[in-house]
């Protein structure tokens, strides 16, 4: 169903629509089809490989949901905009951002290159800045008249909560993402948008070989397994649909308890 659809019942995003970023696979991918399936249209992202994004629309297509497919780097100067614009043009609106697209790289902390360091922020912080920025301002627009009020979910990571090693860089941009999610959370509570971050463990996903090994600050968590990328996208699902509408301005660990908090 196209953006405008009224079915709010089985399908309580029905006439919404949503733009993922890094979502031709993995987590970004699972939430496509999540939101899919409760009724939204969305924007499927990526940087380069077109097959595996118009895999995922056409997956989308298949709940019934409209898909559009933006293959852009979203750390050029333009990517706000030109994502943005997609859903604009698309489906003439935008009620739903979820920040996924994000690098990982590994060094001590003594031995991390300055220009790795600026390249993880630039992906994993100021991507999701300018996003954001021109995502809300359209969000903000399309509710309007009020009622949903749209919604933010960033995702952040367990490594930032617990001893982690080797990754100084990747803790600090998200961090301060989780900052950026919590301000919005606060400055647009009064319009009904709400602002989350999930933070997953170990998921189950195709890693590239920049990502270096898995981190070893889970391997004693209790549920003894690593996530699938669809028990990440049901929390954001949930975020996304009417029962999310009181939760603002919380990070979510969805990591089988790596970290119990307190």
């Amino acid at each position: 169903m196209a953006a405008g659809g009224t079915d709010t019942g089985a399908r309580p995003l029905a006439g919404k629509a949503a733009l993922i970023t890094g979502s031709s696979k993995n987590i970004g991918r699972a939430t496509a089809l999540a939101l899919a399936a409760d009724g939204a249209d969305v924007v499927i992202h990526g940087r380069a490989d077109r097959e595996a994004a118009e895999a995922t629309a056409d997956a989308v297509r298949a709940f019934g949901a409209e898909a559009a497919v933006c293959l852009h780097d979203i750390t050029e100067d333009d990517a706000a905009e030109t994502l943005v614009g997609a859903a604009r043009d698309a489906f003439g609106r935008l009620d739903i951002v979820v920040c996924n697209a994000a690098m990982r790289r590994q060094h001590p902390f003594l031995e991390i290159p300055i220009e790795e360091f600026r390249e993880v922020l630039a992906m994993d912080l100021e991507s999701p800045f300018r996003l954001l920025q021109a995502a809300v301002a359209e969000i903000l627009e399309s509710n309007a008249e009020g009622g949903y009020g749209g919604r933010v979910v960033t995702l952040g990571g367990s490594s930032a909560y617990v001893q982690t090693h080797h990754r100084a860089h990747v803790v600090a941009a998200k961090m301060g993402l989780l900052g950026l999610t919590r301000t919005i959370a606060t400055e647009f509570g009064h319009r009904g948008l709400t602002a989350n971050m999930v933070a997953p463990g170990h998921v189950a996903t195709d890693r590239g070989a920049a990502a270096g090994e898995r981190s070893a600050s889970g391997e004693h968590r209790p549920i003894d397994r690593f996530a699938k990328p669809e028990e990440i996208a049901g929390m954001i699902r949930h975020l996304c649909g009417p029962e999310g509408a009181y939760i603002t301005g919380q990070i979510i660990h969805v990591d089988g308890g790596i970290f119990f908090g307190g």
